[in-house]
């Protein structure tokens, strides 16, 4: 493990430095929904606003959407605004840039260290629980009320867990929740089992069983009508990483863990390649989207995830915008058999600011806030757009799609009413997904475990190696990689 960590070090510093000679005082532009792919942009934009006189918050961030989101806040509270102002500094995850950036920014420390931060499901535990959690300043700390807030907000204890350091203090809360459900097409489900209805189909899915027998029954249906219930193997993955009751991958002992949950997924991934269960794509490529639009080598079922799948990655590839282009309107939400999440966002402030109780009040704005006026409200009543907040600021309830978000007081007093779904309010389906979700047994090393265990589970699904090549090939891997 010491030879992955000064490894890991190593390279933060190298890719820090290069990333602070690239650095210039431009627009940011960089735009990704929250837990979805980011998009490509020069590493390390910065911008500031206007700063006579005004005290400095440092903001690192990987997408626009939390920069969004600040500004809202400064421009709904005039008199913050009037004493701070933000520098923000918008480093994409693509090509691994925006943690080793974060992590050599926290490490100088400074008047250019982030003040506050922000960090995705992959690496979330590096920051909360791992070798950086030691720089996350306890919500406690911000002036936030956090144990009494959480439980007023009703926040996603997943979220909770992910965000709690080893001395059980609350350092990091998500602004949008990514339980997730089965989102299947309405068209197929009616061919097929005679009806769309969702409480039907979640049925014939085996929903809530915590297991996949009625799955399995159902994709041998649909097989025989030439369709596959799902587009890829890492469809099943995103579902089983995380599934409640998994162990994490490293014991106390920094033993490696193969759980009985996560080595299933060995025989899911055969179980789908072997008898056609699915399209054999690769999420995020060009045949995962033909797939959305219903023109992949065969119709699929569905697709397992959250409400920003529906949102920003479903919508925008079904190839059409209104009923009856593409799949648009023809899809609908029910429960999975098993519980889990996929992706997040998290907010944190850095232990070594001298402006905790400023950031505090913006965190607690993003992450607590129950009222009508706060961010969690905005989200999920699609008032607010990272693409268009510069142009329109706060709009009127339901311009933009409405987010699943942390605070299930404020999803109760919300409308998740989607046209894309066929009318179906996915709400109903996306706030008891987020109490099935379990945010334990993670490591700060999961992102690049998970890779590899999906790699040899693709080898031993497509016939490359046997079970056991699969298991001995990935034990050695990780073992080398993290110097167990």
């Amino acid at each position: 493990m010491k030879k992955f960590v000064a490894g890991m070090l190593s390279f933060c510093m190298m890719a820090a430095l290069a990333t602070a000679c690239s650095t210039t005082e431009t627009d940011a532009t960089t735009a990704a929904p929250a837990g979805g792919e980011t998009t490509a942009a020069p590493a390390g934009d910065e911008t500031t606003e206007d700063t006579s006189g005004k005290e400095i918050i440092n903001l690192y961030a990987f997408t626009e959407e939390v920069p969004t989101m600040v500004q809202a806040f400064l421009d709904s509270h005039p008199d913050f605004a009037a004493q701070y102002a933000i520098n923000k500094t918008v480093i994409p995850t693509t090509d691994q840039a925006y943690q080793p950036a974060l992590d050599q920014a926290l490490i100088n420390g400074g008047e250019d260290a982030p003040d506050m931060y922000v960090c995705e499901e992959a690496f979330i535990i590096k920051y909360t629980q791992g070798d950086m959690a030691s720089y996350a300043a306890p919500y406690e700390d911000l002036g936030i009320d956090v144990e009494n807030e959480i439980a007023a907000a009703q926040i996603a204890q997943y979220t909770v867990d992910a965000g709690t350091n080893p001395d059980g203090k609350v350092v990091a809360l998500g602004y949008q929740t990514t339980g997730g459900a089965f989102i299947y097409r309405r068209s197929i489900a009616t061919e097929v089992f005679g009806t769309d209805d969702p409480d039907t189909i979640a049925t014939q899915i085996g929903a809530g069983s915590n297991n996949w027998d009625a799955f399995w029954d159902t994709a041998a249906t649909l097989a025989s009508n030439n369709i596959a219930i799902v587009s890829s193997i890492g469809d099943m993955w995103n579902v089983v990483k995380h599934q409640p009751g998994t162990s994490a991958w490293l014991t106390d002992d920094e033993q490696l863990n193969i759980d009985p949950n996560r080595e299933s997924f060995l025989d899911i991934a055969k179980n789908l390649i072997d008898n056609g269960y699915c399209n054999d794509t690769t999420a995020w490529q060009d045949a995962w989207f033909a797939d959305m639009a219903g023109v992949g080598d065969k119709p699929v079922f569905g697709f397992f995830g959250p409400a920003w799948l529906v949102n920003y990655t479903l919508a925008p590839n079904c190839g059409g915008s209104a009923e009856g282009e593409g799949t648009y309107g023809d899809w609908a939400v029910c429960p999975s058999p098993v519980g889990f999440f996929w992706g997040g966002s998290w907010v944190l402030c850095n232990a070594n600011s001298d402006k905790k109780e400023a950031v505090g009040q913006i965190i607690e704005w993003i992450t607590l806030d129950t009222s009508t006026t706060g961010l969690q409200y905005y989200w999920a009543n699609g008032m607010l757009s990272t693409d268009n907040y510069a142009t329109d600021g706060i709009m009127p309830e339901g311009t933009y799609t409405s987010d699943s978000v942390a605070s299930a007081v404020v999803m109760d007093m919300s409308d998740g009413t989607s046209a894309f779904l066929g009318g179906q309010n996915m709400f109903e389906v996306f706030v008891p997904a987020n109490s099935y979700a379990s945010g334990e047994g993670m490591t700060q090393y999961d992102e690049n475990i998970n890779a590899e265990w999906q790699n040899q589970a693709g080898y031993y699904a497509h016939g490359e190696v046997t079970r056991d090549e699969a298991i001995e090939n990935f034990t050695n891997n990780v073992t080398d990689l993290l110097g167990l």
